[in-house]
C-alpha cells in the first residue's frame, strides 16, 4: 500500500459526515445516503427473501456455486446499517468465495437490546438449515458489530444443540462490549473512525439492562470451544485491535483452528475499501480462499 492511499482514506474516514455515537436516527439516515451511493456491482443480482421468519437480501455474483452459502452480519454497532447498505462487502466477499450470500436485516437497538439480533441470526442460520443446505456448507461472516455477532452466534447455536457452519470470517470484530482492552484508548490517536465514547454509547443501546461481560454479548469472553475454524482480520490502526487479538487467542487455547490476519497501518473494516486500498484487496482474496477451502466440497 502507498502513503498516498494509505493517507488518502485516513482522510475520507476522517471527513466523512457519520457520528457513530450520534443520534441514532439522523446516523442511520446519513449511513443510508453513504451507502446508497455505492453502486451494486454489474455482475451481482439481490433479491428481498425470508429465513427463518427473518428478513434477509439474497446476493448472487456470476458463476456463484449455489450450494455454498455465506450467511452475513452487517456492521453498525447494533444500531445502525441494514442488509441491503452491506450488499457491496458482502458481495465482494461472496464472489472470491464463489458462494451465494444471504444478509440478515437482524433487528437494530435501541428499539431492540440484546438478544434480539442474536435470536434473529439463529433463526435465519436454523431456517437455511431447515431449507436443506448442509451444515457443511454453510459459512458465518460479518464485519465490525457484525463479526462480534457472528461469534456469538457461533456459541448460541453449540448451546442450542445446533451443527457448526463450516467456517467463519470475522473482519474487524467488535466482541467485547466491556470496552476492556488496551487497544481501545492506546489506538485511538490513530483510529480515524471509531471513537471510545463513539462505542460506548451504541454498547449501552444494546446491552440495555443485560450484563456486557455476557457471552452472548461480549464473546471474548465465552468458551469457544467447539466453534468452525475461524479466520480474524483487523487493521492494526483500529481501536478494536484488541478485541481480535484476544478472540483469536480466546480461540486458540478452545483448540480451535484459527488464523489471525493485523494489516499494519489500516483502519477499521479496511476490506470494505478494497477499490482503492490494495490492503482490503488482498484481505478479501485472502478471506475468499479461506471459505473456498473450508466449504463443503472444497478441495481440502
Amino acid at each position: 500500500m502507498s502513503q498516498q492511499q494509505r493517507d488518502a482514506l485516513d482522510q475520507l474516514l476522517r471527513d466523512a459526515p457519520l457520528d457513530l455515537g450520534g443520534d441514532v436516527a439522523e446516523q442511520r439516515v446519513i449511513f443510508e445516503e453513504m451507502m446508497a451511493a455505492i453502486p451494486v456491482p454489474a455482475d451481482v443480482t439481490t433479491s428481498s427473501g425470508s429465513l427463518g421468519g427473518i428478513s434477509v437480501v439474497n446476493v448472487e455474483a456470476v458463476g456463484a456455486d449455489h450450494a455454498k452459502v455465506i450467511v452475513y452480519l452487517h456492521g453498525g454497532a447494533y444500531a445502525i446499517g441494514t442488509a441491503a447498505s452491506s450488499v457491496g462487502l458482502a458481495s465482494d466477499l461472496a464472489r472470491r468465495a464463489g458462494a451465494r450470500l444471504v444478509t440478515i436485516d437482524y433487528r437494530l437497538a435501541p428499539e431492540h437490546p440484546h438478544p434480539a439480533a442474536i435470536d434473529d441470526a439463529v433463526a435465519a442460520y436454523r431456517g437455511l438449515l431447515d431449507s436443506g443446505v448442509a451444515a457443511s456448507a454453510i459459512a458465518i461472516a460479518g464485519e465490525s458489530a457484525g463479526a462480534g455477532l457472528a461469534a456469538a452466534t457461533l456459541v448460541s447455536l453449540k448451546h442450542a444443540g445446533l451443527p457448526q457452519p463450516g467456517a467463519a470470517v470475522l473482519m474487524s470484530p467488535w466482541a467485547d462490549l466491556t470496552l476492556s482492552g488496551e487497544s481501545i484508548s492506546g489506538r485511538a490517536a490513530v483510529d480515524p473512525a471509531l471513537t471510545p465514547e463513539g462505542l460506548a454509547r451504541r454498547a449501552l443501546d444494546y446491552v440495555a439492562d443485560g450484563d456486557p461481560a455476557g457471552e452472548l454479548v461480549s464473546p471474548i469472553f465465552a468458551d469457544l470451544t467447539g466453534l468452525p475454524p475461524l479466520l480474524i482480520q483487523a487493521g492494526s490502526h483500529e481501536i478494536l485491535l484488541d478485541d481480535a487479538t484476544r478472540l483469536a487467542a480466546r480461540a486458540a487455547v478452545s483448540d480451535v483452528a484459527v488464523s489471525l490476519e493485523v494489516t499494519p497501518g489500516v483502519p477499521h473494516v479496511f476490506q470494505g475499501f478494497a477499490a482503492m486500498l490494495d490492503e482490503g484487496d488482498a484481505a478479501l482474496t485472502s478471506a475468499g480462499e479461506f471459505l473456498r477451502s473450508h466449504l463443503a466440497g472444497a478441495p481440502p
